[in-house]
């Protein structure tokens, strides 16, 4: 683990108070602070946690937001951090830290997929690298459920459509779809497509060939749902071409 050395109380309070400048730098930060039962990052948050907890908000604070970020502390992260101690501790007192820390964590701006994902209550999950083939642009899969019946949370960015495609099974089968965030489309082969938006819900029966996918201009996620069959498969086929997409309001 990184070794932290401090000179801060020596620098500002070495000639006024050597003892209370020993103490700090050779004891607070040079010995508990090197304590290796906890890790850096987790002291670090244990730390701003304290300060906001005694309603410590000066330079002090400052000076551990800032170390916090420099070990590994995400704006992510400090966002969750406050708003849960702020139940705890005082709504006052998470403002004033907010006020700080968003200073501190000003160049970590949010991605839209980091907006998205907050906007949703499943999450996002991995990019959907084993099914590429079958998407135009980039989706993303987070395994909901493996177990009984199998769900899944499938997100797609802005323009993202997956195949053409039909789901096959010698009894039951299908699939339901459920969307939790953003605005999509689901159509089936012959009939206008369906806007999707968030507590849509769409059944596919088995043998229709049909795709969804999200709208050109918004992220798009959906709970995929496979309804258990005998011998069930996906016969995955053309894309969508890029005039029957444009075509879509």
């Amino acid at each position: 683990m990184e070794k932290i050395t401090q000179t801060a109380g020596r620098d500002q309070l070495g000639g006024f108070a050597p003892d209370f400048a020993h103490f700090n730098d050779d004891v607070l930060f040079g010995e508990n602070w090197n304590n290796t039962d906890i890790d850096l990052k987790t002291r670090c948050i244990i730390t701003v946690v304290a300060l906001m907890s005694s309603g410590i908000t000066d330079t002090s604070l400052i000076y551990h937001l800032e170390n916090a970020k420099a070990h590994g502390v995400t704006r992510a992260e400090i966002a969750a951090i406050v708003t849960h101690v702020g139940f705890y501790v005082g709504w006052p007192k998470a403002w004033a830290v907010f006020r700080l820390a968003k200073d501190v964590w000003k160049d970590e701006e949010l991605t839209d997929k980091d907006k998205f994902q907050n906007s949703i209550l499943f999450p996002i999950g991995a990019p959907n690298d084993g099914f590429a083939q079958y998407f135009s642009g980039q989706s993303y899969l987070a395994p909901v459920s493996k177990e009984q019946v199998g769900i899944f949370n499938v997100t797609f960015e802005p323009g993202c459509r997956n195949n053409w495609h039909i789901h096959n099974a010698d009894k039951g089968g299908g699939q339901i779809l459920i969307c939790v965030g953003g605005r999509g489309y689901y159509q089936e082969w012959g009939k206008e497509a369906i806007e999707m938006k968030p507590g849509d819900c769409i059944n596919i029966p088995v043998g229709v060939k049909h795709w969804h996918g999200a709208a050109p201009d918004s992220w798009f996620s959906h709970l995929a749902i496979e309804v258990p069959g005998e011998n069930g498969s996906n016969e995955w086929l053309e894309p969508v071409s890029d005039e029957e997409y444009g075509s879509l309001k």
